[in-house]
């Protein structure tokens, strides 16, 4: 690895783009004239896109087409932008990304070969240019990498929830090594909440609550919507986070005894809305923690790696 190269971690979330210090939405638009200003706006291939606002539909298959390639590039620029003056003279990168637990073995190697096409990509994001050599793509699991800062203090067993925009990942820990043989993955992310949401007010107002106003809801706690609306989120939410803690119990995991740690964006839903107060329920409410964590799993492979041929 070049010596002035640098980390950096992509969570490539259905809902929201995160790395160590940004998020945005996982959105993607071409604009087909001249943008009138440029912010959020990538130009790659002479071509323009408008990054974030509207949610894109949910891909599964993250490599079907350049949305999420995009998206990549636009997260690189953001981070190193966030990182500073020194950050965007060393443009030799490592990209650390992730994919749901569930189907990490079967698609790692096409995520890191889409990711990979491009060894050095030039690209212009909000105007400033970026030339960015591409030396390696690491992929880890999603749910793995937001618990690692934690894995020390992780003795005996534990169980992590994973709650992401399109699934739940579960994983068991025993004495600080995750188990394989006991993920499992279900397909009710937050995601499958919200349009719940929109379906309820629809039938009890007649009137639909855009996707947004729900996302700002979730986050903040907070939105200026009438009472009535906010009524039902408050209900579908309290439902939908108690429901998650039924399909633990359903998977022979006891709630009152086991050490849970709910991870990703759904942390902050369960902490808020499913009205547990346990000691052996923990929460890591930092939607950025997958990116960070897959900086800190590369970080440590490299360093081994160094190590070996020293």
């Amino acid at each position: 690895m070049d010596t002035n190269s640098q980390i950096v971690g992509v969570d490539h979330g259905n809902m929201q783009i995160k790395t160590a210090h940004t998020c945005f939405t996982t959105g993607i638009a071409p604009v087909i004239d001249i943008p009138i200003v440029y912010d959020n706006i990538l130009d790659f291939n002479n071509k323009f896109y408008r990054i974030g606002g509207d949610r894109n539909n949910v891909q599964e298959d993250k490599v079907c087409n350049e949305n999420f390639y995009l998206l990549t590039l636009a997260a690189i620029a953001r981070e190193l932008s966030v990182r500073g003056a020194e950050a965007l003279r060393k443009n030799h990168i490592v990209l650390a990304v992730g994919l749901p637990i569930g189907r990490y073995g079967a698609e790692k190697k096409a995520f890191r070969n889409y990711l990979l096409k491009n060894r050095m990509v030039r690209f212009r994001y909000e105007k400033k240019e970026f030339v960015i050599f591409i030396e390696d793509v690491l992929v880890y699991p999603q749910c793995y990498g937001a618990i690692v800062d934690r894995l020390p203090e992780m003795s005996g067993q534990e169980i992590v929830v994973d709650i992401g925009s399109w699934t739940i990942d579960i994983m068991k820990v025993i004495d600080r090594v995750p188990d394989q043989a006991t993920i499992a993955t279900d397909p009710n992310g937050i995601i499958t909440c919200m349009r719940r949401i929109q379906e309820v007010c629809v039938a009890q107002t007649n009137e639909k609550i855009d996707e947004y106003m729900i996302r700002e809801f979730i986050t903040k706690g907070d939105v200026r919507l009438d009472q009535e609306f906010i009524d039902i989120m408050v209900k579908e939410l309290t439902g939908y986070t108690k429901g998650i803690f039924r399909k633990l119990a359903e998977r022979g995991i006891n709630i009152r005894t086991t050490p849970i740690t709910f991870v990703g964006g759904g942390a902050v839903l369960m902490k808020r809305y499913a009205g547990i107060d346990q000691k052996n329920v923990s929460y890591v409410e930092d939607v950025k923690a997958n990116a960070i964590g897959y900086e800190t799993l590369a970080s440590l492979y490299l360093s081994a790696q160094r190590k070996k041929e020293a």
